[in-house]
Order: structure tokens, then sequence, then C-alpha cells
């Protein structure tokens, strides 16, 4: 494996660091061949990994994908795969953060819905440009920025290929955090530290429950709930005994 990703983990944390600073982060193949990998390992290890990052080196998260690739007729390894790397951080058991600073464009929007909670830096644009090169999505947009934001903010977002700043995507829920740009990758982990001081049992069972239940209605939602839950936790004794001794 090279170093178009690098896995740095802390305390519990795996940062995964989009690293072609030199290219904007752009999305190449070769990029999503080391994201998926990366996924896979993450995937194996749920009591040492309590929750992932995806975020970009240098000046940006990801310009989008790589517009020189498609011109040079890029080859995937099996038909779609990008849209399947997608998937397979989605479906990770942790929560995944996309942390998203600079640019945040097409290709690049549709791999930060894979994150499960989106935070930005204050100078964090938001855009999907498909129209402007007379494309089509195929890896999510047109499904998850809906699921995420609304159907009417979301077509406008397709239809007028608008950009917008990270104040604006707070406001519309796109994303639910914004920190300052001087501070922002000590702000995250700080942020998921706050999240992992709770059970990792109960991280997983939310997401399982989460992504177990789109789509359904209510109804079928409460059923899921108490028919699918992960129950209580191997730490749950614990953390009432020192709940009582605190009292």
């Amino acid at each position: 494996m090279t170093d178009l990703v690098i896995r740095q983990d802390i305390d519990g944390i795996a940062l995964l660091t989009l690293n072609r600073p030199d290219k904007l982060n752009a999305l190449n193949v070769a990029l999503f061949n080391e994201l998926h990998a990366h996924a896979e390992n993450i995937a194996r290890q749920p009591d040492e990994i309590g929750c992932v990052v995806i975020k970009g080196a240098g000046r940006c998260f990801a310009a989008g994908h790589d517009l020189g690739d498609i011109a040079a007729g890029e080859k995937l390894p099996r038909p779609n795969f990008q849209a399947k790397v997608i998937e397979v951080l989605t479906q990770l058991p942790q929560p995944v953060i996309s942390a998203v600073h600079g640019h945040c464009y097409t290709g690049a929007l549709e791999l930060a819905l894979a994150g499960d909670l989106i935070v930005a830096s204050a100078n964090a644009k938001f855009a999907d440009t498909h129209g402007k090169w007379a494309l089509q999505p195929v890896w999510g947009i047109s499904q998850r920025l809906p699921r995420k934001i609304g159907n009417a903010k979301a077509t406008e977002m397709m239809l007028t290929a608008r950009t917008y700043t990270a104040a604006q995507a707070l406001d519309m829920g796109l994303v639910v955090q914004v920190f300052d740009d001087d501070a922002f990758e000590a702000e995250v982990v700080a942020y998921c530290r706050e999240m992992l001081k709770n059970s990792w049992h109960s991280l997983r069972g939310y997401k399982a429950l989460l992504s177990g239940t789109d789509g359904m209605s209510l109804t079928e939602g409460l059923a899921f709930e108490v028919d699918n839950g992960a129950g209580t936790g191997p730490d749950m004794a614990e953390r009432i005994a020192g709940f009582g001794k605190k009292n």
C-alpha cells in the first residue's frame, strides 16, 4: 500500500487522510483502492476502533472526482467500484465522521456523505457540480443527499450546481458542527473523544438501528428497534456501578 490514504489511530479514533494534496485530493482509482483496504481492516477492529474520521490533507477535503482520470478512461477493478467502496464505508460498524475543510465538490461530497455525521471547518465549501460537466451521479448523491437535507434543498444543490458555505451547510443540516479553521483537527478529535466516552457497544447499536430502519415507516421502525436492538453491553454493569459511586 502506498500513501494516498494515511491511517493514524488516536485513542480509538481511526483518522483516514486523503493524501493527494498536490491534486487537491482529487479522487482517483488508486486512492479508492487504498480507502477500501483501510475500511476492510477497520471493519475487523470494532473493539480497537470506536469511530472513523475521513479527512483531507493540505488545502481541502477533496476537489472531487479526478477529471483527468475520467478523460483518460479510468480502468476500474470492477463495475461501480467507487460506489461500492463508499458503501463499504457506510456499512462500517463504527460511526464514521467526515471532517471537511476547504473544497468538497461533487464526488468529494458523495464520499463525505458516507459519514454518519459531517463536521466542517469554517472555510468549507460544498457543491454538486455534475451538471457543469454533463455528468450523472453514480456514487449515490441522488439518494443520500435528499435523505440528509430533504428533497427540496438537495434538488436545488443538484440543479443549480451552486456553492454553499459551511454556515449555509449547517443551516440546511448537511453538517452538524462548524469549527474554527485554525483548530479544526484538534476540534474534530475532541468531538470524537466526547462520543467515545459513551459505550462503544451503544454507538455501534445506534448506528445499526439507524441504518436498518432507513426508509421504514414509524410502525416498522419501532418493531425493528424492539426485535433487532443490540441489547445491553458488556460494560453496562461497570458503568452503572461507576455512576452509583459518583452519587
